[in-house]
């Protein structure tokens, strides 16, 4: 195991932590369609609500693969994410979707469903004809940046001979 992996129950919690995934599917003619998808972790099984990105749910569940992102980071040394492949399938199980449903909430809404954008989320989301899918995981690949041990080293670049700031003494000794 490389270091700079993220792996097993470690790459779970990220992932049920992190709030966005970005998916792309393939559709008829061959194009790429993209957008971030909020989605939530239920018993290691990514689901996601699809209404405005319906179109992934078709192309998803067709035969067409699909795949995700969802990383975090702003700068080499934290940048860590999962890289995800596979294909949905449609939720059909009532308890099941109850369940996404309730996990939405907490994740997104603080479990409030008194929260100003809850009602406007439920309310699209009815009058869309939201539905969820399962991703089928096929293949993960995580990395993580943060366990990688970077060392400080001392400037090596040369600068122009006004600069005269720098700790180390310029080639020519100057």
């Amino acid at each position: 195991m490389k270091p700079n992996h993220l792996l097993g129950e470690k790459r779970w919690r990220f992932l049920e932590r992190a709030k966005t995934i970005h998916v792309a599917t393939v559709n008829d003619d061959g194009s790429v369609y993209l957008s971030p998808l909020w989605y939530v972790v239920l018993d290691k099984v990514m689901y996601m609500p699809l209404d405005a990105g319906a179109r992934h749910k078709q192309n998803g569940t067709s035969g067409r693969p699909v795949y995700g992102v969802v990383d975090a980071g702003d700068e080499y040394a934290t940048v860590h994410g999962v890289r995800i492949e596979g294909s949905f399938e449609s939720v059909e199980d009532a308890d099941l979707i109850s369940a996404i449903e309730q996990a939405l909430l907490e994740k997104y809404f603080y479990g409030e469903t008194r929260h100003p954008y809850a009602t406007p989320f439920n309310e699209f989301g009815a009058f869309a004809g939201r539905g969820y899918a399962k991703l089928i995981t096929t293949k993960m690949i995580g990395w993580d940046m943060r366990e990688m041990s970077v060392p400080p080293m001392p400037e090596a670049g040369r600068f122009p001979k006004h600069v005269t700031d720098r700790l180390l003494p310029s080639p020519s000794g100057a």
